[in-house]
C-alpha cells in the first residue's frame, strides 16, 4: 500500500522511482517512515518535515513567555482537576462523591500540573509560592506579576470549561438560580467561602497558617543541604502534602491556599451569571483568600530558614550532592565547612 496525500509529493515519488531505475540512489528518503511504520510494511510519506515547520513558526523564544505558558497551563489542569469534583460533588448531593473526592481531586491536579510544566516554569501554580521563592531569591522579582497574572488566566478558563462541562447539572441543582447563600448554592463549587459561624480574624489565621505549612513542607524537597527528594518524586510528594491541608485544615474557610485558585474562579462566577455577590457576600470576604496566603506563604518561608535552612551543614565544595541519595544528612557535619563567598548567603536570606 502506497499513500500519497498530495500532488507535490506524487511528484517526488516518481522522480525517487526515476532515479531508482536510473541505477541512482537518492541521497536521503525525501518522505521517511518513522520504522515502527516501516515495520509494518506500510510505505507513503511522513508529515515531520511539515510538523517541523509549523512547529518553528509556533515556538516560542522569549524565555519568560515560555514560562508564563507553562504557568497557565499548570494552573488550567490543577483548577479542571479540582473545580470538576467540586461540581460533582455538589451536583450529585454527595451521591457520586464526597468531600474528600474534592481534595484528592485537587491533589491529583497538582501532581499532575508539576509534572505537566516544572520543565518550564517550576510549576509554582500559585502567586503565594512565587512570591516566596522572590524572596528567597529563587526567582527574580520581574517574574513575580506575570507569572501571577498567568496562573489567574489559567483558573478562570479551567473554571469557564468546567462551567460548560456541568452548565446542565449546575442549573438542575440550583433551580436555574445561581447564588452564593442557601441549600441550592453553587458558588462555592468555583470559588472558597467562610463557614457560618467564622470571624474575620479566624479565617485570616486559618489561611496564614495553612499556607505556611504548604512552604514549610515543600521548602525542603530541593534543598540540596537538606534531604532533598529525587526530582522525579516531587510532584507526588507535594500532592501527598496538599491532600493534608486540604484534608486537616479546609472546613473553616475551604482551603485555599492559593490566591489564583480562588480568584480565577471568582472573576469566572462574576461574569457567569452569579453577579457581584460573589465579592460583596460576607462583608466583602473575598480579599481573605486572596491576601492571607501571601502572607502565610512569606511566613512558612521565613520559618524555614530560621528553624531550620541557616543552621544546616555547609555543602562540600569538592562534590556534588546526589538528591537520590539515602546517605545521611548528618555525615555532611563531619565534612570540613565551605568558605563562604560574598553574596551567597544573602541570595537564599533575603525575606
Amino acid at each position: 500500500m502506497r499513500i500519497d496525500v498530495t500532488e507535490g509529493q506524487v511528484q517526488v515519488n516518481k522522480q525517487v522511482l526515476g532515479m531508482k531505475e536510473r541505477g541512482q540512489v537518492p541521497d536521503k528518503d525525501p518522505w521517511p517512515v518513522a520504522p515502527e511504520v516501516r515495520k509494518m510494511g506500510v510505505k507513503g510519506p511522513s508529515f515531520k518535515p511539515q510538523m517541523e515547520g509549523v512547529k518553528r513558526t509556533l515556538r516560542v523564544t522569549n524565555p519568560l513567555a515560555r514560562e508564563c505558558l507553562g504557568e497557565l497551563m499548570g494552573t488550567f489542569v490543577l483548577l479542571m482537576f479540582g473545580c470538576s469534583a467540586s461540581a460533582q460533588v455538589k451536583t450529585s448531593r454527595e451521591t457520586k462523591g464526597q468531600y474528600l473526592s474534592a481534595n484528592m481531586a485537587f491533589s491529583v491536579g497538582v501532581m499532575s500540573a508539576m509534572y505537566l510544566c516544572k520543565g518550564v516554569s517550576g510549576a509554582h501554580l500559585n502567586p503565594a509560592v512565587t512570591l516566596s521563592f522572590c524572596s528567597l531569591g529563587r526567582v527574580p522579582w520581574v517574574k513575580l506579576l506575570p507569572y501571577t497574572l498567568c496562573q489567574v488566566l489559567g483558573a478562570y478558563l479551567a473554571s469557564g470549561l468546567v462551567f460548560l462541562v456541568y452548565y446542565d447539572a449546575i442549573m438542575d441543582f440550583s433551580g436555574r438560580n445561581l447564588t452564593v447563600y442557601g441549600a441550592n448554592e453553587t458558588a462555592s463549587i468555583f470559588a472558597t467561602y467562610p463557614a457560618a459561624h467564622l470571624s474575620l480574624s479566624s479565617s485570616i489565621l486559618d489561611q496564614v497558617v495553612a499556607t505556611a505549612m504548604l512552604m514549610l513542607c515543600i521548602l525542603p524537597l530541593d534543598d540540596q543541604k537538606n534531604s532533598p527528594a529525587p526530582d522525579a518524586l516531587i510532584p507526588p510528594i507535594v500532592a501527598v502534602v496538599v491532600l493534608g491541608i486540604g484534608m486537616s485544615m479546609s472546613s473553616n474557610c475551604g482551603g485555599a491556599i492559593n490566591p489564583a485558585r480562588d480568584l480565577g474562579p471568582r472573576l469566572l462566577t462574576l461574569t457567569a451569571g452569579w453577579g457581584t455577590e460573589v465579592f460583596t457576600c460576607y462583608n466583602y470576604w473575598f480579599w481573605v483568600p486572596m491576601m492571607a496566603p501571601l502572607l502565610g506563604g512569606m511566613l512558612g518561608s521565613g520559618m524555614y530558614l530560621v528553624f531550620i535552612a541557616w543552621h544546616l551543614p555547609d555543602l562540600p565544595t569538592n562534590r556534588p550532592i546526589d538528591s537520590s541519595s539515602t546517605k545521611p544528612t548528618t555525615e555532611v557535619w563531619k565534612q570540613p565547612p565551605a568558605p563562604e563567598k560574598e553574596g551567597v548567603e544573602l541570595k537564599t536570606a533575603v525575606f
